[in-house]
């Protein structure tokens, strides 16, 4: 019994272009490629198929990045208020230091 074949992604769709594009027909690749028609003819068909997918996808990418943009900002946002907060640490604690080094007496 043989073994079956598997494709890559990639290379059925670069089958299918060939023949889409007319760079070889279907007895052509089939030959090349040892493959059967109706295996080709339903790569085309899936091809045919999915292609819109690719473009309706595209608005999705702007979705995706504004939603970087907004985290960008939110990061940025973010290390500005913990630089704050590390500076009012550093402050607190001096003037601890000046506190308890002057008999535990206030500025």
């Amino acid at each position: 019994m043989s073994k079956r074949r598997s494709f890559t992604p990639e290379f059925k769709a670069r089958v299918v272009l060939e023949e889409l594009t007319g760079v070889k027909d279907k007895a052509e690749i089939c030959r090349e490629y040892r493959l059967r028609p109706q295996v080709l003819s339903r790569w085309r068909e899936e091809f045919v198929e999915r292609a819109p997918e690719i473009f309706a996808t595209a608005p999705s990418r702007g979705d995706e990045q504004e939603r970087i943009a907004e985290l960008e900002r939110m990061v940025g946002r973010l290390t500005i208020e913990l630089e704050v907060a590390k500076e009012s640490s550093r402050c607190f604690a001096s003037d601890n230091i000046l506190t308890s080094l002057s008999g535990g007496k206030g500025r």
